[in-house]
């Protein structure tokens, strides 16, 4: 994976400038092996990149002339069907130069124009600069794996893969207004898509690709789900749903640098570490395998509804049963803590907490071992396994089920802002929008209607969380993360599937465990689903609370331009069981999150306009 930026100006011109340096190397972690510009008279391209595939020869910004057109790319990603389009292309009279999927990239658009994004199996966000008809083209994946961020100031169009790179550009300050004040107190750690929270910086939507021109910026959706009727009977769609997923694993073990999987002894991590432990056993290797726990965790562990058990005995259970060389990380509290502010500078923004921050330290350690990594996100959102979803008070109700925190939200707004911001009214706009672009046939009874909802608002908003989490805190240490569930072809397929095969057996992503019936252990098959663990000794809350005193005694802590300080101060003495955010954010990631945004706001100059 890789770190792209540019700047493009087709009306005035630009020249390359010493901020443009800037705005690569701040993103220097995500590609830490190499970097290269491309520069003409219209256009700066930058590249930082992270070799996994062709290290010798893949080096960008990558060109090609065609004809009396120069065309240049700055590629972040990985393609899954690189070998089949290759020789297409191949066949239509391309000579290839690299074995990289970023020539494969860049040949398809010189041969297919935008359509190419239409044969991509794979991760990316791009951009390919038309040196003779001054054209600059950008697409980002379906699923919205990869980031593109990107701001326009006068004539300029300015991209990067992280908001950090926007910033470095002496147009873009750090401002926020209404919009991001909504998404930071009401949204938060969530992001509406396409928002990048900072005055007029935004993102490049999931499934989107634009051009730049002359003419100003053109965007335009190729991809979206579509309903439609389910034909396939349950036994034919357990055998599709298994060879998807297989083939989806295969697939992205395409790498000429190690690779390993994360291993939490749930269904979906153990499904993927599965099926890449028996391929590479069939080369004649063995597969490295990491998993994450807590000091002290099994000394203060409690079940609860939403986190059932502990991942310990069952990680033992699939290390005995893959026979991996496997890597136990544990974290300190002292270490979490500390974590929460790098966290912040990994996604230029306040995050998940301790969720952001653990795993921001698990992907360094994985980085010790590997350069590339298989884990199980999107499963959950895809094959129907959260609360939300199987809980029928929850699904029924008014908003996003994630997030049901609005008017508790609003007691902690800053009282001199409250008049400035409707929180209800912030967060329904989205949502109402949300449902308006939802496909469903028209026959469908209130369950199924509801249901592709459901998976509608998953993929496109709280998964997208997630998806910001993997990659940002896994870049961090310039660790390649993939994620086979989140397969194009798994996700357009499982959107019409009618709920009671989702819910085989009355069990979340109970398909999906059909499907996997003599691949796992029996008691890693049918374990209930639990969430990605958190620390639960009661010295990080303690911690927690001390930074928060140390906040609310300092006069100038910048959180208190935002937040009113009664309410933060009563975090201290208050347990609150219903979470900010998801199913992990009670309490004391609540106060976490308090101390990210001021880190935030302290760290990047944030400045609210009204």
């Amino acid at each position: 994976m890789c770190a792209i930026a540019g700047e493009v100006n087709i009306k005035d011109g630009i020249g390359f400038a010493p901020y443009h340096a800037d705005m690569i190397s701040v993103m220097k972690k995500r590609g830490p092996d190499d970097d290269g510009m491309y520069c003409d008279n219209c256009a700066v391209l930058l590249h930082a990149r992270l070799a996994v595939i062709d290290p010798k020869n893949g080096r960008q910004p990558m060109s090609s002339t065609t004809g009396e057109n120069y065309f240049t790319i700055v590629y972040n990603g990985e393609l899954y069907n690189t070998g089949e389009l290759r020789s297409e292309l191949e066949l239509l009279g391309h000579r290839f130069h690299t074995h990289s999927d970023t020539e494969v990239v860049l040949r398809a658009y010189i041969q297919y124009g935008e359509s190419c994004v239409e044969r991509f199996n794979g991760i990316f966000a791009f951009a390919i600069w038309e040196e003779e008809s001054r054209t600059l083209f950008v697409a980002r994946d379906r699923m919205g794996v990869k980031p593109f961020f990107y701001a326009i100031r006068g004539g300029s169009f300015i991209f990067a893969s992280e908001i950090k790179g926007i910033l470095q550009h002496p147009s873009v300050e750090p401002v926020i207004g209404k919009t991001g004040l909504s998404e930071i107190v009401f949204m938060g750690p969530g992001r509406t898509p396409g928002c990048g929270v900072f005055e007029g910086v935004e993102e490049l939507r999931p499934g989107h690709f634009g051009y730049f021109t002359k003419a100003g910026l053109r965007v335009k959706q190729y991809w979206k789900y579509e309903d439609k009727h389910h034909e396939d009977n349950l036994q034919d769609t357990i055998l599709k749903v298994k060879s998807l997923v297989f083939d989806s694993v295969k697939r992205q073990m395409v790498s000429d640098v190690p690779i390993g999987t994360f291993l939490s002894g749930g269904l979906d991590s153990s499904l993927i570490s599965a099926i890449v432990a028996e391929q590479l056993a069939l080369r004649g290797q063995q597969l490295k395998t990491f998993t994450i726990t807590y000091k002290d965790n099994a000394k203060y562990f409690t079940g609860s509804k939403f986190q059932p058990n502990s991942d310990d005995d069952f990680v033992g259970v699939m290390v005995n049963f893959l026979n991996s060389d496997h890597t136990r990380v544990v974290i300190d509290t002292p270490q979490l803590v500390k974590a929460l502010y790098a966290a912040v500078e990994a996604r230029d923004l306040p995050g998940m907490a301790d969720v952001d921050a653990s795993l921001l330290l698990f992907c360094k350690e994985i980085k010790e071992q590997v350069t590339v990594g298989l884990s199980g996100e999107c499963a959950d959102e895809i094959f129907g396994g959260y609360p939300w979803y199987r809980d029928e008070k929850i699904r029924a109700a008014y908003g996003f089920p994630w997030a049901q925190s609005t008017a508790y939200r609003a007691g902690f707004v800053a009282k001199n802002l409250a008049g400035e911001l409707d929180g209800a009214g912030y967060i329904n706009k989205r949502y109402e929008d949300s449902l308006a672009e939802v496909s469903m046939q028209h026959e469908l009874d209130k369950e199924e209607a509801r249901m592709r909802q459901m998976v509608h608002l998953n993929t496109y908003w709280f998964m997208q969380t997630l998806l910001d989490r993997k990659d940002r805190m896994s870049m961090y240490s310039g660790l390649e993360v993939r994620v086979p569930f989140c397969d194009h072809r798994i996700a357009e397929y499982m959107y019409s599937v009618p709920w009671s095969m989702k819910n085989l057996g009355g069990r979340e992503k109970g398909l999906l465990r059909a499907a996997m019936q003599g691949v796992l252990p029996s008691e890693i098959l049918w374990r209930k689903k639990s969430p990605y663990p958190k620390t639960h000794n009661p010295a990080y809350t303690k911690a927690l609370s001390g930074i928060i005193c140390d906040l609310l005694s300092d006069g100038d802590s910048p959180l208190f331009q935002i937040m009113d300080r009664g309410a933060v101060a009563s975090l201290l003495s208050t347990e609150r069981a219903e979470p900010w955010y998801g199913q992990l954010m009670t309490t004391p990631q609540t106060m976490a999150y308090m101390i990210q945004v001021n880190y935030w706001m302290e760290k990047y100059g944030v400045k609210v306009k009204l």
